[in-house]
């Protein structure tokens, strides 16, 4: 599965961090961790009450507490980027929320410069095309979410290629975002919000209605609703589907309930994500592992599961081919 190109289209910052990393910085800066994140192991959750997602907030805001400097910022982004090309990928789109980065960088600005320059470097560096998804909070005011959308548009030609929103969908309205979301669609900006992950299929619907998604952040809820399924067929919306998150925080009982393969055999596009492997355990490849062994995907079906997550890519089409190309030489061996 290392062997087969791919794209990562669903990763968010601080979650991409190494455990050992996440160690080490927190020894530097005296931050105690609780075992949760000391323990060597996943640690276990279930974010389908609204205890269990505080708790899932607390360990990930703990973590991002660590992050305090841009030194911290390249060591985090290029061994992402480190991770990604070990799994096979060619081409990572990272989301991150820089307004959780702004207090200890320097401000909303700076600290989406610093995200940008370690992205270059870090491209530059291990031959990783990547990319970046500026992501609202739902958990806050739709004016916030404004404000970052002018700022994603702002740096669509250094790097920013789309627009997100997440937290847990269950609270707040998606049409509460829409202003925002047109901003970054008039920019030219992907809009990719999450839906369908803690919420039912209406949460997809309504990323689809209001927030005119072009990709949807899991949307593996909308396999309760076989009209939604065709819609997204219909569509080519791509679902950003992470396996073992959603099995982690409860959504699935077990890997095999996870729907890809009603998603697959309906035409719903797909693009396996990570999420977030600090809390999760599980990197790209290992997504692709549990459509192998859990779901029974063949080579020939895998081979087109990476290629529905390069097309749902922003690219450059010369890099889209050379990945396309791969996958047929790696299916061929």
């Amino acid at each position: 599965m290392r062997l087969l190109p791919k794209a990562h289209l669903h990763l968010h910052f601080t979650g991409s961090m190494r455990a050992t990393t996440l160690l080490e910085l927190a020894d530097k800066y005296g931050v105690h961790l609780p075992e949760a994140l000391r323990g060597g192991e996943p640690p276990q959750l279930r974010a389908t009450d609204e205890r269990g997602w505080f708790r899932f907030q607390r360990l990930y805001d703990i973590a991002r507490s660590c992050l305090r400097s841009p030194e911290d910022i390249q060591r985090l982004v290029h061994e992402a980027a480190e991770e990604d090309v070990r799994d096979g990928s060619g081409w990572l789109e990272i989301q991150v929320d820089p307004t959780s980065y702004a207090p200890r960088l320097g401000g909303l600005i700076p600290a989406l410069e610093i995200i940008l320059d370690a992205v270059r470097r870090a491209s530059g560096d291990t031959g990783l095309g990547i990319r970046v998804l500026v992501a609202a909070n739902r958990m806050k005011h739709p004016l916030d979410a404004r404000t970052l959308a002018r700022l994603a548009v702002r740096y669509a030609d250094q790097g920013v290629i789309g627009f997100g929103l997440s937290n847990d969908e269950r609270r707040g309205l998606a049409r509460d975002f829409d202003r925002a979301f047109a901003i970054a669609r008039d920019g030219g900006l992907l809009a990719a919000p999450h839906g369908g992950e803690l919420s039912g299929p209406a949460s997809v619907r309504d990323c689809l209605d209001d927030l005119h998604a072009g990709r949807v952040g899991h949307g593996v809820r909308a396999a309760e609703d076989p009209a939604l399924v065709r819609r997204l067929a219909e569509r080519g919306v791509t679902c950003e589907v992470c396996p073992a998150s959603n099995v982690a925080l409860g959504v699935y009982d077990k890997p095999e309930d996870v729907p890809l393969r009603a998603f697959y055999d309906a035409g719903v596009p797909m693009a396996l994500g990570a999420d977030d492997p600090l809390l999760f355990g599980a990197r790209l490849a290992e997504q692709y592992e549990i459509a192998r062994h859990a779901h029974g995907f063949s080579d020939a079906e895998l081979a087109e599961l990476a290629r529905q997550s390069i097309r749902a890519s922003r690219a450059p089409e010369d890099e889209r081919q050379r990945l396309l190309t791969g996958i047929d030489a790696w299916l061929a061996a």
